[in-house]
């Protein structure tokens, strides 16, 4: 009897085992691996001039300004004007019209090109990176004050424009990066993600392009986990000195609260997050808690724009809540803006008058700085 307990205890432990290695090299992968996104979320039931119908689930039924996009073609559309069993209807607000039947992408980010996107003229430009050339969008504008985007995780370039018509506005010449990784970027040497840590040399290169270009100062516009590249940038490139400013659209800045609340939204104890995070580390060599901001504060510290959404359910708005709190103690210059409701970089999208204000007046004081 003892032996068949023995036995039963040994297997109960093999399947706990084999199931938390299973789960932590899943949640290694939620960090370090590449993944392309790209594909259609909805439907179109029906669509007039002026309004779309779609299926209807949380995504489509969120407020504000977001994008559809399907077969080459896109629509700006707007808040939902009603709702029916199984659809949502929204406001167009510009672009072609989709036809009934039509599958598309529901995204809170611009489609394609600044061209494209918002009808400004671009160049495409190479930056020459230490493991090659990585293709760049340049759009033009005045002065010797550059800004430059860097998009997030497993992201595009199309995903850091948000910025871009405030920045344009004050007619400030715009980069917008990619970096390793990235579609049309070298791969990194072991074909992972570093999530800044080896990033952030892609980002200096860029600025020493932009220098080549005519720049003198550059102020940083990251989303997601573009801020934690330029917070790797500002703590190891002798070129952080040329940063007279940055802003940080809801940068996970702290991974083990971010994988912790990863955990606990799976439904999993928040120990699979931690332990996720140490197999990210020992399959790639960083050491995801020395990019924490707060804790681990870059060496050069130009005033930051901090904004966050309360509702996003990628990184706790603690993280960024956290951050500013610490800002007497890091002597640090932060603002922090705070927006109600959208998920995951969605302040654009649920507010765009009050994000577009707040990049231009922050912008417009640190030009000069």
């Amino acid at each position: 009897m003892r032996r068949k307990w023995a036995i039963a205890l040994a297997a109960v432990l093999a399947v706990l085992i084999g199931a938390t290695g299973y789960g932590a090299w899943y949640g290694s992968d939620q960090v370090i691996k590449v993944v392309h996104y790209g594909t259609g979320n909805t439907m179109t039931l029906a669509a007039t001039k002026d309004t779309v119908t779609l299926t209807d689930s949380p995504d489509t039924r969120r407020p504000g300004t977001y994008w559809l996009e399907w077969g080459g073609a896109h629509t700006q559309i707007g808040d939902v004007v009603s709702r029916t069993p199984g659809g949502v209807t929204r406001r167009i607000l510009g672009g072609a019209v989709p036809s009934t039947g039509t599958p598309g992408s529901f995204s809170a980010i611009p489609p394609a090109d600044p061209k494209v996107s918002w009808g400004l003229d671009y160049s495409d430009i190479v930056v020459r990176t230490e493991l090659g050339p990585a293709p760049a969008w340049y759009v033009p504008g005045k002065g010797d004050t550059w800004v430059i985007a860097v998009h997030g995780q497993n992201g595009r370039r199309k995903a850091a424009q948000n910025a871009l018509p405030a920045v344009h506005r004050l007619g400030l010449p715009f980069l917008n990066i990619t970096y390793r990784n990235d579609e049309g970027a070298p791969a990194s040497p072991d074909g992972l993600l570093h999530m800044g840590d080896a990033e952030w040399r892609d980002l200096e290169a860029a600025v020493r392009t932009a220098q080549g270009m005519g720049a003198r100062r550059v102020i940083l516009y990251g989303t997601s986990m573009g801020g934690v590249v330029i917070g790797r940038f500002l703590a190891r490139s002798p070129l952080a000195r040329v940063v007279p400013a940055v802003i940080m659209d809801a940068p996970p800045s702290d991974y083990e609260r971010v994988a912790a609340f990863a955990a606990t939204r799976m439904h999993a104890p928040a120990f699979t997050g931690w332990l996720g995070n140490r197999v990210a580390e020992w399959r790639t060599g960083i050491d995801l808690r020395s990019m924490n901001l707060r804790t681990h504060p870059p060496a050069v510290r130009p005033p930051l724009l901090l904004i966050q959404t309360d509702a996003d359910r990628q990184v706790p708005v603690g993280v960024a809540r956290d951050l500013f709190a610490a800002r007497a103690r890091l002597g640090w210059d932060i603002q922090y803006e705070e927006f109600h409701g959208g998920d995951h970089t969605e302040a654009w999208n649920v507010d765009r008058p009050r994000y577009d204000r707040l990049i231009g007046t922050f912008l417009a004081r640190h030009i000069r700085s």
